[in-house]
């Protein structure tokens, strides 16, 4: 489970600039739970991410992964109960390494390294058919450089490093915003499904309220650094972009100004 416990960073403090991002923030997962974060531009949604992945420290409250408190602990320390997929398809992977060399450092994360031959025959097979069940053909590529692929195929391996070793959490964040609508919606499916397959513990922050709609079992909106709305279940099924709107104008008393979100 994740617990996030009144949990506050500021930027700038005590400057001209000052910048409270998360204001109190509570919020706790259950196992399983795949939760679709929205909200406006400055809302809170990637700096929430940063404080779970220890990008940064904060300045108070707690984080508790699987019962073990990683509020005070570095980012590397983190990083075995972690996946993450940015929105930059050029993040999280090695672009002048081969497909293989790639999942084999995935795999490899949080071990110790031997002087041992670097990719075995057993895992050479092991990875093509994870990568035969993305269905982009990259099984017949797994020598090739990651530089040459597509941004979507690149987020796609993103995705499938990231879940290698089946993380405590997984964070999107806005991992097909980058992408054109068609590539998009592949890496979202293809998300849902190793999501499902694996039972994993998803945060998705997205800019797209059909999308937040669509995945998930529960969905929060978030605005001015706190959540607004926590919607689950049938009540969360129901939902369009409209009643969606409502909600966020009764919740925070403001209509939702965020052209990206209304424009997908």
């Amino acid at each position: 489970m994740l617990d996030m416990t009144d949990v506050r960073k500021t930027f700038n403090a005590k400057t001209v600039n000052e910048k409270v991002a998360l204001d109190g923030l509570t919020l706790h997962l259950n196992d399983g739970d795949f939760v679709t974060v929205i909200g406006g531009n400055g809302a809170g949604k990637s700096t929430m991410l940063n404080a779970i992945a220890g990008v940064w420290p904060i300045d108070r409250g707690s984080i508790v992964i699987d019962k073990k408190d990683i509020s005070r602990l570095p980012e590397h320390r983190r990083a075995p109960l972690l996946g993450r997929v940015f929105q930059d398809p050029m993040t999280g992977t090695a672009a002048t390494m081969q497909i293989e060399e790639n999942l084999a450092l995935a795999a490899r994360r949080g071990e110790r390294r031997t002087l041992k031959p670097g990719i075995t025959r057993a895992e050479r097979n092991q990875y093509r058919d994870q990568l035969a069940a993305l269905g982009l053909g990259l099984e017949d590529r797994m020598t090739a450089k990651v530089g040459l692929l597509s941004g979507g195929q690149r987020q796609a391996l993103t995705l499938l490093m990231a879940t290698l070793k089946k993380p405590k959490l997984l964070l999107l964040d806005e991992h097909t915003a980058a992408l054109d609508p068609r590539t998009a919606e592949k890496v979202l499916e293809l998300s849902e499904k190793i999501v499902r397959e694996n039972n994993l513990m998803t945060l998705m922050v997205t800019h797209n309220m059909r999308d937040a709609i669509r995945y998930g079992n529960r969905l929060i909106m978030m605005n001015e650094g706190k959540i607004i709305l926590d919607i689950a279940g049938e009540q969360k099924q129901k939902l369009t972009v409209e009643d969606l709107m409502t909600a966020f104008f009764k919740a925070s008393g403001e209509e939702f100004a965020n052209d990206r979100a209304l424009l997908s």
